[in-house]
């Protein structure tokens, strides 16, 4: 049982570690997450698998609409507790305006665990406040 166990837990961190660093150019792989998983960030809140595929296809869309170049760079994934992993990432763009704004910040995704080694909760921590990231997209003189 620990066994099978922890080679489940290797299939989520391997295929964490293949999905999110190309988070913002193609969809992710949903069969490590449980059908009810629950997402919350700093801004957002949601329930269930169909709500969390949105937030991926948002986080595309969004990429490609407003961003000239963007980067989820992916620094460590790993186990910190038995129904725990973590990922540790930075996010890096720049806005598609006029004076060429740059986007920064570092966070880190906690994820837990099922006793099958599914994620049933996905909690993001952003290292800036929302709206200090969002001061980042105004010119540099105001």
């Amino acid at each position: 049982m620990q066994l099978e166990y922890q080679s489940q837990i290797q299939k989520v961190i391997s295929t964490l570690k293949q999905d999110l660093p190309k988070l913002f150019e193609q969809d992710i792989c949903y069969e490590i997450y449980t059908q009810d998983i629950y997402f919350q960030d700093p801004i957002n809140k949601y329930t269930g698998k169909f709500q969390y595929r949105i937030v991926y296809w948002t986080l595309r869309f969004h990429a490609k609409a407003f961003f000239t170049k963007i980067n989820f760079n992916l620094h460590d994934v790993y186990q910190s507790t038995e129904d725990m992993i973590v990922a540790k990432w930075t996010v890096r763009g720049n806005l598609r305006l006029p004076w060429k704004a740059e986007m920064l910040f570092d966070g880190y995704s906690n994820y837990k665990l099922t006793p099958e080694g599914l994620i049933f909760e996905h909690i993001d921590t952003w290292e800036s406040k929302p709206t200090e990231i969002l001061r980042q997209f105004l010119p540099k003189n105001s």
